[in-house]
């Protein structure tokens, strides 16, 4: 298995717990996070090698990406395994699935790279690299069959996961909240170079949305779950920097270790960036705004590849804009604090959005380990 970041990590590991409990003593090696590795996945190289989001930013890291991807290719056929499972990171993925089915490996790709939102055409190049793919989203499996690529619709396991109505006052009292306080979770992404692009900006935007608020009388708590240290330094840095430049900018403002589910369901809304936090943060019924920002060259490459109007996951689900998307020029402190003000202020469309929450949530809830482990036992050879 070859997972590429933090959200790739968690689904291997759903997986892996589902085939254990088959196969015990199944054998599971390639890069894995820390929740892989904590039911015994071996990760022959760090999972943050992978961990790079933009055209540039990847350009920076190539020369070491395509030397770790040989020497990997390399581990994978001198092991021989029954099965090589790729899970999301499709531009790494697919070039070591299309060399190991050359050499008779069977190869399943976990999660459907977005075929539907941009670059189609990738799909015949998928189809020369993948044995069986497993999607996550019930519009795709129709786009695989068409093209003669063998698909299981397997739903998403964080709808599995996730209750479907979270009890934000049990969860509000264990990280010892004021009642009377407004919640805002900030989730400024997993990877390093989007923590660097998103900090300053989630920063500003959390001290004017604090004060938009107290001009109205009301208090406001900013909670940051991070994933890594590495990420963590960087979101304090960047907030203590403002603090040095203007002390009095000073917010009500938690920094946590992980914890994102207990910061979300706790939040009366969300600041998210694009990516599955905005999928977890929907099923948890909670209101957000989605940003995004990266370097300018790497904004107008994959603005002009776009299919679809948007980018947040909780839209391209409802085929409709339930969510605010403010992305790259748009996404400025001011706007998204007046964005947040009347996300809040609106009582009707706040329950508006919570029944096409429920919606999304029991369409995803599939079982899916348990339906992606029945699609990977059929290539495991008997022991």
């Amino acid at each position: 298995m070859v997972a590429g970041e933090a959200s790739g990590d968690l689904l291997g590991y759903h997986l892996i717990r589902e085939l254990k409990s088959a196969h015990p003593d199944i054998d599971i090696f390639g890069i894995a996070g820390p929740k892989m590795m904590s039911l015994g996945a071996r990760s022959l190289y760090p999972i943050e090698r992978l961990s790079v989001r933009g055209y540039l930013e990847v350009l920076k890291h190539l020369r070491g990406l395509l030397k770790l991807r040989k020497q990997l290719l390399k581990q994978i056929l001198q092991e021989k395994p029954d099965v090589f499972i790729g899970i999301d990171a499709p531009d790494f993925n697919f070039w070591l699935e299309k060399k190991l089915k050359a050499k008779g490996i069977a190869t399943i790709h976990y999660v459907s790279p977005s075929i539907w939102a941009w670059r189609k055409n990738r799909i015949h190049s998928i189809k020369r690299a993948v044995s069986h793919m497993l999607a996550l989203f019930p519009f795709e499996p129709a786009l695989y069959q068409q093209a003669g690529v063998p698909v299981t619709y397997i739903g998403h396991p964080l709808a599995d996961a996730l209750p479907m109505e979270p009890d934000v006052a049990a969860m509000r009292e264990k990280l010892k909240l004021k009642k009377d306080s407004v919640v805002i979770a900030i989730l400024p992404g997993s990877r390093q170079s989007e923590v660097t692009f998103h900090a300053e900006l989630m920063l500003e935007s959390a001290i004017s949305f604090e004060r938009l608020m107290r001009e109205n009388g009301k208090t406001v708590q900013f909670l940051v779950p991070l994933v890594t240290r590495e990420t963590r330094d960087i979101f304090q840095n960047a907030w203590h920097q403002l603090l040095t430049d203007k002390p009095e900018l000073a917010i009500d403002l938690q920094i946590m270790f992980g914890h994102a589910h207990e910061a979300m369901i706790a939040a009366d809304a969300v600041l998210v960036a694009s990516g599955t936090a905005t999928l977890e943060a929907a099923l948890l019924k909670k209101p957000m705004i989605i940003t995004y920002k990266m370097s300018n060259m790497s904004w107008q490459l994959l603005k002009g590849m776009r299919l679809q109007p948007y980018v947040g996951l909780p839209n391209i689900l409802a085929g409709e804009f339930i969510v605010p998307e403010l992305l790259q020029q748009e996404a400025t402190p001011a706007n998204i604090a007046q964005t947040m003000y009347n996300l809040l202020a609106d009582k009707t469309g706040l329950a508006i959005l919570q029944e096409k929450y429920r919606a999304i949530h029991a369409r995803l809830k599939q079982n899916s380990a348990q339906k992606a482990a029945a699609v990977v036992k059929q290539f495991l050879q008997p022991s």
